[in-house]
């Protein structure tokens, strides 16, 4: 019966000690990951931009992102929500995606 224990705590310890080298290289991998996070909006538009959005009356912006080389304009109201495309070197609408019906 003694060897029996023995073994089982012979596994405990191994276990152990994988679970803690596990818990740091996770730790590690985390720590020296340089996060890209995604372009900031001032980055993809030029200051000389003026963009008008032809879009029925009470229509709001709910969101911008970048998507590439094109402005994500998340739109609310006066239908059904979309979001509209921009070419920041234009100006003009790139696209539309419709949300609803």
């Amino acid at each position: 019966m003694g060897d029996g224990m023995r073994a089982v705590k012979i596994a405990a310890v191994v276990m152990g000690v994988l679970i803690l080298l596990g818990t740091a290289g996770l730790i590690t991998a985390l720590v020296l990951r340089k996060p890209n996070g995604p372009a900031t909006v001032a980055a993809a538009v030029p200051a000389s931009l003026n963009a008008v959005l032809e879009e029925p009356a009470g229509s709001h912006i709910v969101g911008i992102s970048t998507i590439g080389d094109r402005l994500a304009v998340a739109l609310s109201g006066g239908g059904p929500d979309r979001v509209v495309l921009l070419d920041p070197r234009t100006g003009g609408v790139a696209g539309r995606i419709s949300l609803g019906r």
